[in-house]
């Protein structure tokens, strides 16, 4: 395997200088400590992660309103048919990615032409 490379401006000594303070494996060891006690229950996570929200879209609902076809959205979104079809009867849910397209074009159907000259 070969060996990583890490590509600086700053000198190894500025490098170094920077985390002379840091303490790595405290704070390792501390949120460790934190995992343990909140899997236990005696504690609360001091951390958290956020969800994104992400629109709620009725992929049939958009496309009819824009008055296309399923082979045609497929397109304008890079996808098979097939995946618009089955959007569409719940067999699975568009990505992330596919949600936000979909709902920015629901904000401006002037995207359906501008992604449809690129098709």
């Amino acid at each position: 395997m070969a060996e990583i490379k890490f590509k600086s401006k700053l000198t190894e000594a500025e490098i170094e200088n920077n985390f002379k303070d840091i303490d790595f494996f405290s704070g390792i060891m501390s949120g460790l400590e934190e995992a343990l006690a909140y899997e236990k229950g005696t504690a609360k996570a001091a951390t958290f992660a956020r969800k994104r929200s992400l629109p709620v879209i009725n992929v049939a609902e958009v496309r009819k309103d824009l008055k296309m076809s399923q082979k045609a959205f497929a397109a304008v979104l890079g996808v098979s048919t097939r995946t618009v079809e089955a959007w569409e009867t719940g067999k699975s849910t568009p990505s992330p990615t596919a949600k936000n397209l979909i709902f920015l074009i629901t904000q401006d159907h002037t995207l359906i032409s501008k992604l449809q000259a690129r098709v």
